[in-house]
């Protein structure tokens, strides 16, 4: 899904809450990180690998000048010849440590991976989650992003969803007033300084 279709989607979803809902989490992967500097692990199930997500994130990560979004796509039958970016199997998680995020995308319940997912988070690794929400996933997970069976939009359209708000830069926050010594510092200067020319 291109740029073009990302922005009509959102105009149709203008007013509802899968707006807000992307949008916040894909805030919350951006700030996991970049504040630690990159490391971003993708793993979804044997039966649905994110790869669609992990190319979209990689686009992401070139266009917004934040190489941190580009992830490392953890396979569950990855094959030792393959090309280094889809060489990369579950012994990843193993390794995963403090300042690393994990992102999990899974259509149900990941029974198999819990266990590594968990030692992830033990690890010190922020656990983002993407799937049908609930379970023990959804308990392991720091932040999650609930696309239940039946849903309005399917995990992909969510998906292209997040990415996009991934890659946009963020607004600057709201201007600081600065303290109330530098404050008092430019009122000072200006009450003190000589008046212009021609006063």
């Amino acid at each position: 899904m291109d740029a073009v279709r990302v922005a009509l989607l959102r105009e149709v979803l203008a007013g509802t809450e899968w707006l807000s809902a992307t949008r916040r989490f894909a805030g919350a992967l951006r700030g996991s990180v970049v504040a630690h500097g990159g490391g971003l692990l993708l793993v979804g199930t044997p039966a649905y690998e994110p790869w669609h997500l992990a190319a979209h994130l990689v686009d992401e990560a070139a266009w917004s000048g934040t190489p941190e979004l580009a992830p490392t796509l953890v396979r569950h039958d990855a094959r030792p010849g393959g090309p280094a970016h889809l060489a990369v199997g579950l012994g990843r998680l193993e390794a995963a440590r403090r300042g690393e995020t994990l992102l999990v995308v899974a259509p149900e319940e990941p029974v198999p991976l819990l266990s590594r997912v968990s030692e992830a988070r033990r690890a010190g690794a922020t656990v983002l989650a993407l799937g049908a929400g609930g379970g023990e996933l959804a308990a392991l997970a720091h932040e999650t992003l609930a696309v239940p069976p039946g849903a309005e939009l399917d995990l992909d359209t969510v998906q292209h969803l997040v990415s996009a708000a991934a890659g946009e830069n963020p607004l600057p926050g709201p201007r600081r007033r600065g303290r109330l010594r530098d404050r008092l510092a430019r009122l000072a200067e200006s009450l003190t300084a000589p008046p212009p020319p021609g006063w």
